[in-house]
């Protein structure tokens, strides 16, 4: 389901409906409240003093609140125009809350967890059409991004930024290098993955300074199994190691932080750049675990 073009489809009905009651509607009523005041004034002229109605000040009011009171389908759309607006705005340009539906970036993003993610950090898109009309600040390695997954468009991923463009991303032994280097990791204490019932293997990751934790089970073996064809495919070797990929102009390496349980770009390639969403920042609610709440990196 696309829910930006559900958004968009809103606020042009409900936007036609506002326009047209402030230029159409809304005068006619008003028109129709003035006649209908009138029309009792002169019937209370010609009755006389005697038989005029004692309340007729509030006969008056009630007759114009009558005629300026919207139809219901009119209350119904016009009414709502502006909170609509701001809603698409502000989650077209600013931040967009999202779910976590698996388990490929714990430790540092439960299942469960809903995040928001910055529209605007990488430059502003245009919604529907996802055309970059600002630049922004370009990615960085370890950034965690949302995406559009590249074979299912209507489909949205998240993954961390391991690799820019014309980077050698190196993934062999189940240890990460880039361009050559390989990147630094701490052991920290070991973490129950509840989805597979076993203990995997704890890192601190360094990536250009910036540390993540990463999982890493040891009983799964380095090598990628189910690689699909997907385009750039021959910029990557695969062996009984691993892989290596040198990363195209445009397009990132991503990686879940669980390592051992993420399909990720080591299985169905590269993310283009017009298919970033924007970057996630702050996890705002985990019903099940509310001390979840807060900033990660």
């Amino acid at each position: 389901m696309n829910f930006a073009l559900i958004l968009f489809i809103l606020v042009i009905l409900t936007g036609v409906a506002w326009v047209a009651d402030k230029l159409v509607f809304s005068p006619r009523r008003r028109r129709a409240a003035d006649e209908a005041v009138a029309a009792f004034d002169r019937q209370q002229a010609r009755v006389g003093e005697r038989f005029a109605d004692e309340n007729a000040a509030q006969t008056r009011a009630r007759l114009r609140d009558e005629q300026l009171r919207q139809p219901w389908w009119l209350e119904y759309s016009a009414s709502f125009f502006p909170v609509i607006l701001v809603v698409f705005l502000v989650r077209s340009f600013v931040v967009e809350p999202f779910k976590i539906p698996s388990g490929s970036m714990i430790p540092t993003l439960q299942v469960g967890d809903f995040i928001l993610v910055n529209k605007y950090d990488y430059g502003l898109r245009l919604p529907i059409l996802n055309t970059k009309v600002t630049e922004g600040r370009p990615l960085e390695r370890g950034d965690v991004v949302v995406f559009r997954f590249p074979k299912d468009e209507s489909v949205d991923f998240i993954k961390r930024v391991i690799g820019l463009p014309g980077d050698v991303v190196a993934y062999q032994d189940k240890k990460l290098s880039i361009n050559g280097k390989p990147v630094a990791e701490t052991p920290l204490s070991d973490y129950f993955d509840d989805e597979r019932l076993n203990y995997a293997k704890r890192f601190e990751e360094d990536l250009d300074g910036r540390k993540n934790a990463i999982l890493n089970n040891a009983a799964v073996p380095p090598f990628i199994v189910g690689a699909e064809n997907f385009p750039g495919r021959d910029n990557c070797t695969y062996n009984d190691r691993g892989v290596t990929c040198k990363v195209p102009a445009g397009s990132y390496f991503m990686m879940g932080d669980n390592r051992d349980n993420s399909l990720d770009s080591r299985y169905w390639g590269f993310v283009p750049d017009k298919n970033i969403v924007g970057r996630a920042f702050f996890i705002w609610m985990n019903f099940g675990q509310m001390k979840r709440i807060g900033s990660f990196h």
